[in-house]
């Protein structure tokens, strides 16, 4: 039985005693005109006035108990809505002695009722309502945790958000200021002429990225197909048809590790603008983020957890291979070597594969002396081609894409690049990247016979980006955990053995 202990079953017994005093505990078409902010907001004035109350006015609230504390003849309550609390008065006089006294029996902490009074001011000076009738909305059946400890265990908290949101409402404010950033990313990409679209997340093909992803399977059409772990070269499909610039807030998944920064199911942006280049991407994506903290009235000198970061200077840009050295202090004269590069990273107690690509190395390099470093929001610009699977080539350096990662707070937030548009050259990309799944990598990239045949009729001069959602709403909201942005993060089953290195 779901409803097993003491004082879930006392609480049905008080329920079943409700229904026989013919009140529905589970009540239905129940209004309230005014919220507990309004009240509060409408009626401040009566704290300066002689009389202090306003018998005229008469208003419906509706709330779930957070406090309750009955002193004879009348109570003083605390009730909640979604915009904050409020405190109630009511008395035996007012809402009649029978009802009065099956109230101290029957409703507690944690019960959804609707009052009907008149503002007052009580004589500690709080603003509060003066209950004529009260009536119960919905019977709480599983009691909230005590209130002077609240509810602390963080697993418990990610795992029932209901319950979280109920007792922390400052985890309501970071969902609510997610919401007004995803809406304000949406209107900044509208005023700039992008169009919204919205493309497959079951794909035939695992592609747009290097990740694993998830496989299911169509019964209908006997395949399998893979969750989204990108939607980028269906945009870029777009493109091909006609879309000049285009955009998506898009769920993505990724079968991988879960940490402070990763989780398994995730949401981005990605959008596309022919006949620009990655410089206009960085600026277009540093526009963004003013827009951002002006629109939410957020300072330029943002507090993130114990660091400050500093959104009111262009942000910074640098070529990955000067990162390396002048960020991460590697050697200049160990770079073109993949052996000294390989002992320069064991002497670092990290071990790599003896057959790595240059550019894979200098992915490790960057991962383990460099990322970390990059407080304030940083360009890394030009990155290996290697690493670059659908990045154009520089055409002076053949060796680098035409590439950016942005970097705040020592995590990426965004990527882009120019994207390559010659056909020939992405199927020998798509060709590599087979190669590298056969020697092992299943994060590789499939080959896509069909985009490579979409590139064949043409994609214009493209710049594309992706910026990750969850982890802009991290910095923005200064939560440290991906977990607190997400309403209902991956968590391992109960019970359930999990690899120590899968879950941080």
């Amino acid at each position: 039985m779901v409803f097993e202990n003491q004082y879930e079953q006392q609480r049905i017994q008080k329920s079943n005693a409700l229904r026989d005093l013919g009140k529905n505990p589970y009540g239905h078409n129940i209004k309230k005109d005014t919220t507990t902010q309004k009240f509060l907001e409408n009626y401040t004035y009566l704290k300066d006035e002689e009389l202090k109350r306003d018998e005229t006015k008469s208003h419906t609230v509706a709330g779930r108990i957070k406090f309750l504390r009955h002193m004879g003849k009348a109570a003083f309550a605390k009730i909640e809505d979604e915009s904050g609390l409020l405190q109630i008065y009511f008395s035996r006089d007012e809402i009649g002695a029978d009802w009065f006294k099956e109230i101290k029996k029957l409703i507690e902490v944690g019960d959804i009722i609707t009052v009907v009074g008149f503002p007052f001011v009580t004589k500690t000076g709080e603003l509060s309502l003066h209950v004529k009738s009260l009536e119960l909305a919905t019977k709480s059946i599983t009691p909230l945790p005590e209130k002077f400890h609240g509810l602390t265990d963080i697993e418990l908290r990610y795992r029932k958000r209901y319950l979280d949101m109920i007792m922390n409402s400052d985890v309501r404010e970071t969902f609510k200021l997610r919401s007004k950033i995803v809406s304000t990313i949406r209107h900044f990409f509208e005023e700039n002429n992008f169009l919204e679209v919205e493309t497959p997340m079951m794909h035939p093909i695992a592609g747009g990225a290097n990740a694993k992803p998830f496989v299911t399977y169509h019964n209908s059409l006997g395949v399998e197909r893979f969750l989204r772990i990108a939607p980028e070269l269906y945009l870029k499909r777009l493109v091909v048809g006609g879309f000049e610039s285009v955009f998506e807030i898009n769920r993505n998944f990724r079968n991988e590790g879960m940490d402070l920064t990763h989780n398994p199911e995730f949401t981005m942006i990605e959008f596309y603008w022919a006949y620009h280049n990655y410089h206009d991407l960085m600026n277009l994506t540093q526009e963004l983020f003013n827009t951002l903290l002006e629109k939410l009235k957020l300072p330029k000198k943002l507090q993130f957890g114990d660091i400050t970061i500093d959104f009111s200077k262009p942000f910074r840009k640098i070529s990955f291979r000067d990162s390396l050295v002048q960020i991460g202090k590697v050697p200049n004269d160990i770079l073109d070597s993949t052996d000294e590069i390989v002992s320069y990273l064991k002497e670092n107690d990290i071990d790599v594969e003896r057959n790595l690509l240059l550019g894979k190395l200098y992915e490790e390099l960057f991962d383990n002396f460099v990322e970390d470093k990059l407080i304030d929001p940083t360009y890394i610009i030009d990155y290996p081609i290697e690493i670059s699977p659908l990045a154009r080539r520089n055409e002076e350096n053949p060796n680098i894409a035409e590439r950016f990662e942005l970097f705040i707070a020592g995590r990426e937030v965004a990527n882009g690049f120019n994207e390559l548009n010659d056909p020939l050259d992405q199927y020998e990309r798509f060709l590599k990247q087979i190669e590298a799944k056969n020697a092992g990598d299943d994060e590789a990239c499939e080959m896509d016979e069909d985009y490579v045949r979409a590139l064949g009729y043409g994609l214009p001069p493209t710049a594309g980006e992706g910026l990750g959602i969850d982890r802009l709403v991290m910095l923005l909201a200064n939560q440290q955990s991906i977990r607190d942005v997400i309403l209902f993060p991956a968590m391992k089953p109960l019970n359930c053995e999990v690899k120590e290195e899968d879950i941080k």
